[in-house]
């Protein structure tokens, strides 16, 4: 048979090509659409990238390129895939192993010399192990199906972050007007600083300490206080006059919506992050999701919980902090003063919060790409769906807790966090910020050559250089504004 008629029979029998037997103007047109498409989304991430440049939006700018980074870790590790799928596939071990743990029912059964519809190199790295007497550690075509789990856990990476940070957002979009009013004359007077009211009668008070004091009841009462009004007006307000009156020396046109809304910003820095802890975490969910188990139902109720529970102290906190008001004074002057501290929360860290609300949004996303990749690659009436009652559930749970997770407990961090005991650098504007750090550093480099000249014993130079300097601040004065920068 010729090489022609060997092409006409393979195309005739729907045989699989390979490139040397497939058309140049198909090889061409795929090649130039995932070339369009590849280009079209560097382009636009780097629109995006420009565009925040030139907002100032420099927290969002950092959380973008850290999100090109994991995508280019996961590229990165659909690529290797593809690459060493053959050896992969050459490695042999024995079938009881193979029959062991497997996530549908069947079992690995050897073929001797019988031939199926696989393609002429996928039956050869079968024939390799099944001539021991053993079976592949994993196919070809379980690697490819692997490259598209990655591909559609990078998809809901982007789709699942995106979603955290608008609805974050959109739920401090009303605290803008609450802002907006502490600048009026009838908030000022409200609040008038030389007014006494008795503690328990401020509605911060009432809000916080009508029902009784017992642990266990508090806890009960935020926690279903996240579910409705997780954010009131007098929450908003009062925590912002704490902040102010702690940090700010009581500047009451400082926009502290602004601040947090920056703050939350410097968050989904971490957020959109993936760290090694987290991809442990897949590997040992693929490792037990055997059949029977459930571990994925089970998995799907960890993200609900965790977001549960850290609303639910977040709530505690601002109780915590009321309570702290009416136990050092039964009369205050002014408006409600609550004090920032780290003891009011986990291990008297209040990121620590942040690291499980980021490990939780991780879980929640991993869970939904898992259902997708399924569904895509074996479909919904695959052995991993037999239990519709199970994946209408896990789907449920899924979408609860990013609502939660984004609408409700993100920003309520965001707001609550900011009664630590120090507060983050977004409480400057980027300019100003800017304008400090290289003062800062012009003032640290003059230091290091200062220090040079005394050790060389140059003070001859060291002196004339100080008096035809750029700046005009005397060594020892230098000294003490370095230190208050750096503290």
């Amino acid at each position: 048979m010729t090489g022609k008629e060997e092409i006409s029979h393979s195309a005739e029998f729907g045989a699989v090509r390979s490139l040397q037997e497939t058309p140049t103007w198909a090889l061409a047109t795929v090649c130039f659409s995932f070339i369009a498409v590849s280009i079209f989304i560097e382009r636009l991430i780097n629109l995006l990238s420009t565009k925040l440049k030139k907002n100032r939006k420099k927290s969002l700018l950092e959380a973008v390129e850290k999100l090109k980074s994991v995508l280019m870790v996961l590229g990165f590790m659909s690529l290797m895939l593809n690459v060493t799928e053959g050896e992969v596939s050459k490695i042999c071990i024995p079938t009881k192993y193979a029959n062991r743990m497997l996530p549908c029912r069947g079992t690995i059964t050897l073929l001797d010399g019988e031939d199926d519809d696989d393609e002429d190199q996928e039956k050869n790295f079968f024939h390799h192990c099944s001539s021991k007497g053993k079976t592949s550690l994993i196919s070809q075509e379980g690697l490819t199906q692997l490259s598209f789990f990655f591909f559609v856990l990078a998809c809901m990476h982007i789709l699942f972050n995106l979603a955290t940070l608008l609805l974050g957002m959109a739920k401090m979009r009303k605290w803008k007007s609450w802002e907006n009013e502490t600048q009026t004359m009838d908030y000022l007077a409200a609040n008038d600083p030389n007014r006494f009211r008795i503690t328990r009668e401020t509605t911060f008070a009432r809000r916080h300490l009508s029902w009784t004091e017992t642990s266990i009841q508090l806890w009960i009462k935020c926690f279903f206080r996240q579910f409705f009004n997780s954010v009131a007006k007098v929450d908003y307000l009062t925590l912002r006059h704490g902040f102010i009156y702690a940090h700010l020396s009581s500047n009451n046109s400082f926009n502290f919506q602004k601040y947090i809304q920056r703050s939350l910003h410097e968050d989904f820095i971490t957020v959109v992050g993936i760290s090694p802890f987290m991809w442990l975490t897949v590997v040992i969910f693929m490792l037990l999701d055997v059949r029977g188990w459930r571990v994925y139902l089970y998995m799907s109720f960890v993200p609900l919980i965790m977001v549960l529970v850290i609303g639910t102290k977040l709530e505690m906190i601002v109780v915590k902090m009321a309570v702290a008001i009416k136990e050092h004074n039964s009369v205050i002057r002014g408006s409600p003063l609550v004090e920032p501290n780290d003891k009011h929360f986990w291990f008297r860290h209040p990121r620590f919060l942040l690291t499980i609300l980021h490990y939780t949004l991780f879980l929640n996303t991993f869970e939904v790409a898992f259902f997708v990749w399924i569904t895509w690659k074996f479909g919904i009436n695959s052995c991993y769906h037999e239990n519709r009652e199970i994946v209408i559930t896990r789907l449920v749970l899924a979408v609860t807790v990013q609502a939660l997770s984004s609408y409700i407990t993100l920003p309520l961090y965001a707001l609550v966090t900011q009664m630590g005991s120090s507060y983050k650098r977004t409480i400057l504007k980027e300019p100003i910020k800017n304008v400090l750090m290289q003062w800062h550093g012009l003032v640290r480099d003059k230091r290091k050559e200062r220090q040079t000249l005394e050790t060389n014993n140059n003070s001859d130079i060291y002196n004339g250089d100080i008096d035809s300097g750029e700046s005009p601040i005397q060594p020892e004065t230098r000294d003490i504004d370095t230190k208050q920068i750096e503290r």
